[in-house]
C-alpha cells in the first residue's frame, strides 16, 4: 500500500494530458463511491459484497491520490459527487446479480480509460497512480470473472470452429457485406460485436431504472428516450449474431426493481449515462477499426450518430441544470493581452 504521500512527489508540472486524466479519474471515482456505496447497502450475497467492497476502497483510493497531487499543485479540486449525491436508505433498485454484472463491465471500461491514459503521462507520481490503479483494476476483474463462472453469471462470447490450418484471404469479397456472397463474421467481429451487446444491456438496465426514479421530469423523459436507444442497439447487434446462427446473450431487465424512490441525485445519474455514453462511442470506434466487412461498419457508424446525438442531449441537460463541471481549458491568450 502506498503513503499518502507517495504519488505527491515531484518538481515538473502537470502536462495537459495529466490534468485531463486525473480530472476525470476524480469525477468518476467520486461517482463510483456513491453508486458502489448504495450498491453495498443492499447486496445479500457474501461474495458479491466482497467484490462491492473491494472496487469501494479502490475508488477512494485513486481520489484520495488524485486530490493530493492537486492540492500539491495548488490546483482547484474538482467539486465531483458526495453524500449529498446519494440515498443509502432508498429501497433496493438493482439486483445481486445487476451489481456483479455491473462490475464486470464497469471494470472493462475502467481498462479502456487508464489503458489510453498511460501512454500519454510523464510524470512518475501520475504513472504510478495509473499503473497501480490498472493492477488494482485487473485483481478486481479476476476477482468478478470468478465468483462470475462459480455462481454460472459469467456471459461468456459465443463458441466458434477451431481452424485446424492457416489461411490467407483470397479475394476481395472478404470486404463485401451489402451485395453477393457475405462471408461469416470472423472472431475479432463477433467479439467486439457481443461485447456492445453487453455494453447496452448495462446501459438499458440502468437508465430503465433511472427512469423510475428521476425527480425531474425533463430527465426522466431522456433516460426513457436512451432506454429505447439501448433497447434497439441490443437488438440490432443481437440480430447480427442470430443471423449467424451464434448465440446472443440475454439483456438484464429483470434485474431492475420496482421501486421509484431515488437512490442518487439527477446530477449524479445524468452524469452516469453521459459517461456510458461516452465509452460506447469509444467501444464502437475500437469495433469501427477492428472490422472488415463493409456492412458492419455501415451499421456502426448509423449507431455511433444516434448515440452522439443522445449525449449532446445529455450535455445540454447538463449544462441547462449548471450540473457540468468544466473540464480546465488552455489560457485565452487574445484574452488576456487585452486591457
Amino acid at each position: 500500500m502506498h503513503t499518502k504521500d507517495h504519488y505527491t512527489q515531484h518538481n515538473i508540472r502537470l502536462t495537459s494530458a495529466e490534468i485531463a486524466n486525473l480530472w476525470g479519474a476524480y469525477i468518476g471515482n467520486t461517482m463510483s463511491v456513491c453508486v458502489l456505496s448504495y450498491f453495498l447497502r443492499h447486496v445479500e450475497d457474501l461474495e458479491i459484497k466482497a467484490l462491492l467492497e473491494y472496487a469501494l476502497a479502490f475508488s477512494k483510493q485513486v481520489a484520495a491520490a488524485v486530490s493530493d497531487i492537486f492540492k500539491a499543485e495548488d490546483f482547484s479540486v474538482p467539486i465531483g459527487f458526495s453524500d449529498q449525491d446519494v440515498d443509502l436508505d432508498a429501497p433496493r433498485l438493482f439486483s445481486d446479480s445487476f451489481f456483479l454484472n455491473y462490475l464486470h463491465q464497469t471494470t472493462k471500461g475502467g481498462f479502456s480509460l487508464y489503458g489510453v491514459a498511460l501512454p500519454n503521462i510523464a510524470r512518475s507520481d501520475v504513472r504510478e497512480l495509473v499503473s497501480d490503479s490498472i493492477v488494482k483494476l485487473t485483481e478486481l476483474y479476476n476477482k468478478v470473472a470468478e465468483v462470475s463462472l462459480s455462481k454460472g453469471l459469467f456471459i461468456r462470447p459465443p463458441y466458434i470452429t477451431i481452424p485446424h490450418k492457416s489461411e490467407f484471404v483470397e479475394s476481395e469479397k472478404f470486404l463485401a457485406g451489402f451485395l453477393g456472397e457475405i462471408r461469416p463474421l470472423n472472431a475479432l467481429e463477433i467479439t467486439h460485436i457481443f461485447s456492445n451487446i453487453q455494453t447496452n444491456a448495462l446501459g438499458k438496465a440502468l437508465v430503465m431504472g433511472f427512469s423510475q426514479v428521476a425527480r425531474s421530469d425533463e430527465l426522466r423523459e431522456y433516460f426513457i428516450r436512451g432506454r429505447e436507444i439501448a433497447t434497439k442497439q441490443y437488438e440490432v447487434f443481437s440480430n447480427m449474431l442470430k443471423r449467424e446462427n451464434l448465440p446472443s446473450p440475454m439483456s438484464w431487465d429483470h434485474d431492475v426493481m420496482d421501486s421509484q424512490t431515488p437512490p442518487f441525485s439527477d446530477r449524479l445519474m445524468l452524469y452516469h449515462i453521459t459517461g456510458l455514453n461516452a465509452l460506447g462511442i469509444y467501444n464502437y470506434g475500437a469495433a469501427i477499426s477492428g472490422s472488415q466487412r463493409h456492412d458492419i461498419h455501415g451499421v456502426y457508424a448509423r449507431l455511433v450518430a444516434e448515440v452522439g446525438r443522445y449525449a449532446e442531449a445529455g450535455a445540454k441537460l447538463m449544462i441547462k441544470n449548471r450540473w457540468l463541471e468544466q473540464t480546465p481549458l488552455s489560457p485565452d491568450r487574445n484574452e488576456l493581452t487585452q486591457r
